[in-house]
């Protein structure tokens, strides 16, 4: 983690780790959380030096290395306390596999983006004995059998969101929620809006890696029914979806997960999503959302809102998408993967 905890904007990481450690806790186990010392976890905390966002607010340029630098601080705090945990669950990117070492038997890394391009086919295959959770069965058929130790879909925490209200989606502006980029494909939502004569609202960071997109694809558009809010933070995000009719999740890659899309369920609010990824593993056609192939299906699903019921969808969340079902779910694999280390251990001797 390089970001502080909980994440202010952008995060869904973060906010897994958040949810996660402290469901692991109600449960009744012990759990330190390695993150930047501006953190804010009512948790035990060990960490080196402050976040990334912590040096960006600052009046000094943050060098490009400066993440490299923050992850590798934390990593030797982790080094020094390896021997005192059951079970090691990392979050992170790459470098804590050489780190952990013959601690990999005893460890569990979760992985948060796509798995089938060639860094992570490159990390597999350079450590074929870390065992790996995927969050979805589409982003584990492209992780190696010998690393696959489970799937774990992600939860949140169900009293962050409120219960739907009475007129659920009230308004009239439809909402897409993400990077303003060719992968989350905002263009696609607003034509959506434009056929179906909706409103819509776009919240989300412009891609600094791509900045050409949102100023080719999304501004040209912007105006009085599309309007552009820019980043939020968790709070303005439950309230955009608590009042929208719908969120447009219009993705054009494979998507691993996609938070956003439970995150509105959590508020009641129904989701319609193209076909990609893990999209039909989350979204329940018909109850909690519509998944569509094309422009005219999702035009036509907007004009289908009216039949779905936003307490039916918060339930299925709960049921199914809840930070203590997936603190459960893990738990297993933790008892699984311990019990297998132990096997493989040699029997020491006088």
């Amino acid at each position: 983690m390089i970001l502080p905890l909980p994440a202010h904007e952008a995060g869904g990481t973060e906010r897994i780790v958040v949810d996660l450690s402290h469901a692991l806790d109600n449960l009744g186990h012990h759990v330190t959380v390695f993150a930047p010392t501006d953190s804010n976890l009512d948790l035990p905390c060990d960490g080196a030096l402050p976040s990334l966002a912590w040096y960006q607010a600052g009046d000094t340029p943050v060098p490009p290395g400066l993440p490299g630098v923050l992850e590798a601080a934390l990593l030797e705090r982790l080094r020094e306390r390896l021997d005192e945990f059951d079970i090691i669950h990392c979050h992170g990117e790459f470098f804590h596999a050489a780190l952990l070492g013959t601690y990999r038997a005893r460890s569990l890394t979760t992985i948060h983006w796509r798995t089938d391009e060639l860094d992570r086919q490159l990390f597999f295959k350079a450590f074929p004995d870390l065992p790996v959770a995927a969050v979805s069965a589409s982003q584990a058929e492209a992780i190696p059998e010998t690393n696959q130790a489970a799937i774990v879909p992600h939860g949140l925490d169900p009293a962050r969101f409120a219960a739907p209200s009475a007129t659920p989606g009230a308004g009239n502006a439809l909402l897409f929620i993400g990077r303003m980029t060719d992968q989350k494909r905002p263009d696609r939502a607003i034509e959506i809006a434009w056929r179906s004569q909706h409103a819509l609202k776009l919240a989300g960071s412009v891609d600094p890696g791509n900045p050409y997109y949102f100023e080719h694809h999304v501004a040209p558009h912007l105006g009085k029914d599309i309007e552009y809010i820019g980043a939020i933070d968790d709070s303005a995000k439950r309230s955009l979806l608590a009042a929208a009719p719908a969120l447009l999740f219009p993705i054009d890659w494979p998507e691993p997960f996609g938070l956003v899309l439970i995150e509105a369920m959590a508020c009641g609010t129904p989701v319609i999503a193209w076909r990609n990824g893990a999209v039909p593993e989350i979204v329940e056609h018909g109850i909690t959302g519509f998944i569509v192939d094309n422009m005219d299906d999702a035009v036509a699903a907007v004009a289908m809102l009216p039949k779905l019921d936003g307490e039916v969808i918060r339930r299925r969340f709960v049921e199914r998408f809840s930070a203590a079902r997936m603190a459960r779910d893990y738990v297993e694999v933790y008892r699984r993967l311990l019990a297998d280390a132990d096997r493989r251990e040699p029997v020491q001797t006088a």
